[in-house]
């Protein structure tokens, strides 16, 4: 498939602490690339307020225009998101299709996506974002269907009648709150069965899909490439004790994550929401790393999982000086610095999540009837969530002390009470 020639955009006024724009268009370039798209042109322009008609000055699109021309750009992608009226503008005055950086994110959505989940709500988030833009003219939509910017959900034409569109986006709503509740009941299964859930999140390209095969010995595919993982994977860990947990790996996030997305990804997203605990991996060579986290942090505020325990997991430290790795250490004495590529610091994550998930657990006692099956059942139980301390049989009775989640230990002493009524 021949790769398209891109040019990137980005305006920006004194730059804001954090906020580097040359960091900003390399961040763009790898969308790009991800996109299926070669860069060769890079414009900025530092500017108080964007032009309300073109974004960027009338001097700079000229300037601009004749620049795609000498390079031979295809397509144009700005670092920012465009009003419907900018986007029409730039793509008469430039002769050439033009992207904002919502668009590209939701087309690399679109070509990443597997699942009939994922697929799903790429598709509403794609027509969240077209709806407003359709403003009488079906210039919009006859790009759909050759280029970035152009993929339409799962490669289909769109209505020109918004009426139809609403119904789309009504009936992809209705099936994702499907999966919603589908996933509540798997969760409320697992809880019931108190296995804990540790998700894994971060920045795109941070690791996590790499440390999610350290510690599951998974193979999910992971790749020097954003948004590699769309749909999330869930997978059991033996811990030191014999007991399991589940860890889930999760789409990474981005700054200035679109909110259509954020949105149709509320049914996966409430996978971290509802995890007991999350592994926050950071790259620890990337020159941003603050601006990471906060765009991370901003994203599980809006999904509500900012009240979820998180461990800090530093990853790439292979790639640190020694005299960095120290530095880092001590601004943040309660992280973790690993490396998921080479292994080193796996057993130290598998320890930090056994101590935090340990905290919410308490020490019982229960007596049980060998001869009654559903006794013999509990007693399995008890020797695969919990810790067992101590274990005496008589001819007839099996006393257990264990270490037990909270809400396991709760639910135990109910059945048994029921069970002795």
């Amino acid at each position: 498939m021949t790769r398209e020639r891109a040019a990137l955009v980005g305006l920006f006024k004194d730059s804001p602490r954090h906020f580097d724009p040359e960091h900003a268009l390399d961040e763009l370039a790898g969308l790009a690339s991800a996109a299926g798209a070669d860069v060769v042109l890079r414009v900025q322009q530092e500017r108080a307020k964007p032009d309300p008609a073109t974004f960027l000055g009338s001097g700079k699109v000229q300037t601009l225009a004749a620049a795609c021309a000498e390079t031979r750009t295809d397509v144009v992608i700005f670092d920012n998101e465009l009003s419907p009226a900018q986007l029409r503008n730039l793509e008469s005055a430039l002769d050439r299709g033009v992207v904002d950086r919502t668009q590209l994110i939701l087309d690399i959505f679109a070509r990443r996506a597997r699942t009939r989940e994922g697929k799903l709500q790429v598709e509403l988030a794609q027509l969240k974002y077209l709806m407003p833009r359709l403003v009488g003219s079906a210039a919009a939509l006859s790009r759909l269907g050759g280029g970035i910017g152009t993929r339409g959900p799962g490669e289909t034409k769109l209505e020109t009648d918004r009426r139809r569109i609403r119904h789309r986006i009504s009936v992809l709503s209705k099936e994702i709150d499907g999966v919603r509740r589908r996933r509540s009941q798997l969760r409320e299964r697992r809880h019931k069965a108190a296995v804990p859930t540790v998700a894994l999140v971060g920045y795109t390209n941070a690791g996590k899909t790499t440390l999610f095969n350290a510690l599951t010995g998974d193979d999910a595919v992971a790749s020097n490439a954003l948004f590699v993982t769309l749909d999330p994977l869930v997978r059991r860990v033996k811990r030191s004790d014999r007991r399991e947990l589940l860890v889930s790996d999760t789409v990474g996030f981005i700054d200035r994550l679109p909110h259509s997305l954020v949105a149709a990804f509320r049914a996966t997203l409430e996978e971290v929401a509802e995890a007991d605990l999350l592994l926050h991996v950071i790259d620890a060579s990337a020159p941003d790393r603050d601006r990471h986290i906060a765009a991370v942090q901003s994203v599980l505020a809006e999904v509500g999982a900012d009240r979820v325990p998180a461990i800090e997991v530093f990853n790439k430290c292979d790639r640190l000086e020694a005299g960095e790795r120290e530095r880092l250490t001590a601004i943040h004495p309660n992280a973790l610095c690993v490396s998921a590529l080479t292994g080193d610091g796996r057993e130290d994550v598998i320890a930090a999540m056994e101590t935090r998930l340990g905290l919410d657990t308490a020490t019982v006692t229960f007596a049980f009837d060998p001869r009654d099956p559903a006794d013999r059942e509990q007693i399995s139980e008890l020797y695969r969530v919990g810790h067992v301390r101590r274990h005496v049989a008589t001819d007839d009775s099996v006393t257990i002390e264990a270490d037990l989640p909270r809400r396991l230990a709760a639910r135990l002493h109910k059945e048994q009470e029921r069970a002795r009524a």
